[in-house]
């Protein structure tokens, strides 16, 4: 029996390897871990800086794989975290517009396209030192990164872009999906408490909530956040193309 297809967008200088915590907790699904170029098995290619072209490109790399079942249309859901929450969002409207649009979306680490324009500061053009304190302080490097020049030199041009993308690029304007949303936050972020601002952005099913921890929560809990997905796939009743 086909397994339903579970694409994974990651966050802000991540790559595909970014979510192999989760993988042993999603043996139901088939898993893309999708990425950005740049990075990972794309590390050849150039950079993205800009949002629109960071979710075409997401974008082309879920129809590439839809396309490989034309004649046997497969269930997917996409899962993005922080940044591929974001460009799940967009991802998912531009599904809708090609007929192809995803069972569920799951985020985290997102309170939604609205309060991104709250947030003032701009990461990409921080000075070294300071792009390092605010890394540490989302929890998302090791501190042996951080504290390695040679390889945190590595590392910074990719998370410069992909803070820029967010950052330079606002999404809007801000039209809600027809694709049921599921929304996850860690307990100590300081937008959590606007994590319904999401239900606004979609036209069918809102759910939230709340685990604890930081802005990278989800690396504690993984079997919750497998849950999540598996009980997103369980409660879609009508699977639309």
């Amino acid at each position: 029996m086909k397994k339903t297809k579970l694409f994974l967008m990651h966050f802000a200088g991540g790559n595909c390897f970014s979510f192999q915590f989760l993988l042993p907790h999603l043996s139901e699904f088939e898993v893309f871990p999708l990425e950005l170029p740049g990075r990972g098995r794309r590390m050849r290619e150039p950079l993205i800086r800009d949002f629109e072209q960071a979710a075409k490109d997401m974008y082309n790399q879920i129809m590439q794989v839809l396309a490989l079942d034309a004649f046997s249309p497969s269930k997917f859901l996409i899962y993005g975290h922080s940044m591929g929450a974001r460009l799940a969002f967009r991802v998912a409207g531009l599904l809708e517009k090609a007929h192809k649009a995803p069972l569920h979306i799951i985020i985290s680490g997102s309170s939604g396209p609205s309060l991104m324009q709250n947030d003032r500061k701009i990461r990409h053009l921080m000075p070294k030192p300071e792009l390092k304190l605010e890394l540490q302080s989302l929890g998302g490097l090791p501190l042996e990164i951080l504290e390695n020049d040679e390889v945190f030199d590595f590392f910074e041009p990719i998370i410069r872009s992909d803070f820029e993308v967010v950052e330079r690029n606002q999404l809007g304007p801000f039209l809600p999906i027809q694709t049921p949303i599921y929304a996850v936050m860690g307990s100590e972020e300081a937008t959590t408490p606007a994590i319904g601002n999401w239900e606004q952005y979609t036209t069918t099913d809102f759910t939230s909530e709340v685990l604890p921890g930081n802005h990278f929560f989800i690396h504690q809990h993984p079997r919750r956040m497998a849950e999540i997905i598996q009980s997103c796939y369980a409660t879609t009743p009508v699977y639309k193309y």
